[in-house]
């Protein structure tokens, strides 16, 4: 890709450093959370090891991905400007440094350290919901990938007052008082983090990033399910996560069917897109033809599982043994896909898009390895597939050590792999680029939210 992918309006962006500074915090987290659960695998976490590497990785790479991924393209998609540019910045310390303190409070066990440092947090998530939605109040009329992105800071907004209320109850029992068990209000949680603010956006996002970069068009049987995912999907994870809230089997059970069904239909219309390309496979286009896959097999291995038990501790996240498919096949390998065109995207534009004319320029994806991305995706892939097999299969703990240390090698190149693409051709370098500027220099003219955006 030597250009601007068609229909991104980068007129209204905010300044590079702002979404790469988000992107590389978080793959801060994303390395420190693979090292915690491998660790956690091998039995050397004494606290909390599961719940630190499950922040880590969702909460804090996962999460912040999507804070910097939303404060870039709903400018460029909605083509409106960000209300303000120094809130931008806010959510990410906030998020940043909750979500370190939560994940070392699970890590040594210190549960006191948890409600402060939850609620800093929230603040970060809802300094970015508000950002974020006045933003979008601005662009009219609201396509599919606008209302998942409205959707899904409501999830969010809803799954840091639990997650905030769990971290109260660590110390200070406070649930059991209004009748709810602190396992249910986890599952909730659980529910709304993953299936709600995390998933929402990705298929959001998708339903753009799959037909942009494929250059292909919906057809009338992807419109279909589209048309129905977008109304039960949201409705779905709502009432699952209320069903598990109360533990009220047979709402829970409804809920489930309408995730399980809208998230089979997306899987098959971005398989449907990938095999529809006449383009060169890239970096970006491999993960996501990993996310399809993952997403019917985690549908086709659910539906049973959520049937029957919804409930069940071992069937949060679908069937028993199937979270890696969920968090790395799809979740990840989402996310890691995305940023391998996000990234060199955003420093290409910056760096070389006003000498396009003028003299040679790299493509986009010239900017980084493509070596290291085979040998990251071989090991992605590879481990992966163990930690599913040794999960859903009860195979020896040797199994689980290999793959674990499998994905963990393939984290370290795709990390590094980006952070060449920063380091060489970023004007600011990585550091730069994560330190923020001094007070007012991240911020153009939009930076306090009063000047009116154009309109969509």
């Amino acid at each position: 890709m030597s250009a601007i992918p068609p229909g991104v309006d980068t007129d209204s962006q905010p300044p590079m450093e702002v979404p790469l500074r988000h992107f590389l915090v978080g793959l801060g987290f994303l390395l420190g959370g693979v090292f915690v659960a491998v660790a956690d695998a091998a039995g050397t976490v004494a606290g909390l090891g599961g719940l630190a590497s499950l922040h880590l990785l969702l909460a804090g790479w996962v999460c912040l991905t999507i804070l910097g991924a939303m404060t870039q393209f709903v400018p460029v998609w909605s083509g409106v400007q960000i209300h303000s540019l120094r809130l931008a910045n806010v959510q990410l310390w906030c998020v940043a440094v909750g979500v370190a303190g939560l994940a070392a409070g699970f890590f040594t066990g210190r549960v006191a350290l948890l409600p402060a440092f939850g609620a800093l947090a929230l603040v970060g998530f809802w300094v970015f919901a508000y950002n974020v939605g006045r933003t979008l109040s601005t662009a009219r009329p609201l396509d599919v990938t606008e209302r998942h992105f409205g959707l899904a800071l409501v999830f969010f907004a809803f799954v840091t007052v639990l997650g905030v209320t769990l971290a109260v109850d660590f110390t200070h029992p406070l649930l059991s008082t209004v009748g709810l068990v602190h396992g249910d209000v986890a599952a909730a949680h659980a529910t709304l983090a993953v299936f709600g603010a995390v998933l929402t956006t990705v298929l959001g996002a998708l339903y753009q990033l799959a037909t942009m970069f494929t250059q292909t068009e919906l057809d009338e049987l992807d419109r279909s399910i589209q048309r129905f995912e977008t109304a039960a999907y949201p409705l779905g994870v709502a009432v699952l996560a209320f069903g598990r809230l109360v533990a009220a089997d047979s709402v829970a059970r409804f809920g489930g069917v309408l995730v399980v069904a809208s998230l089979l239909g997306f899987g098959v219309v971005l398989g449907r897109r990938l095999l529809a390309t006449n383009l060169a496979w890239s970096a970006m286009l491999r993960r996501y033809a990993v996310v399809a896959a993952s997403t019917v097999l985690w549908a086709v291995a659910a539906a049973p599982s959520w049937l029957s038990s919804p409930l069940a501790a071992d069937a949060r996240f679908g069937a028993p043994g199937t979270m890696s498919l969920l968090v790395v096949g799809v979740v990840g390998f989402v996310v890691l896909g995305t940023l391998y065109h996000v990234v060199p995207f955003i420093v290409w534009e910056h760096s070389y898009g006003d000498r396009i004319g003028y003299e040679p320029v790299p493509t986009i994806d010239d900017l980084y390895d493509h070596r290291v991305a085979a040998a990251d995706f071989v090991a992605t892939v590879t481990g992966g597939g163990l930690l599913l097999a040794a999960d859903r299969f009860g195979l020896p703990g040797v199994v689980r050590l290999v793959g674990g240390a499998a994905v963990t090698v393939g984290v370290v190149l795709f990390a590094a792999n980006l952070l060449s693409v920063v380091r060489e051709h970023s004007p600011r370098g990585v550091v730069g680029t994560i330190l923020p500027l001094p007070d007012g220099l991240d911020d153009g003219p939009t930076g306090t939210g009063d000047d009116s955006p154009p309109s969509k």
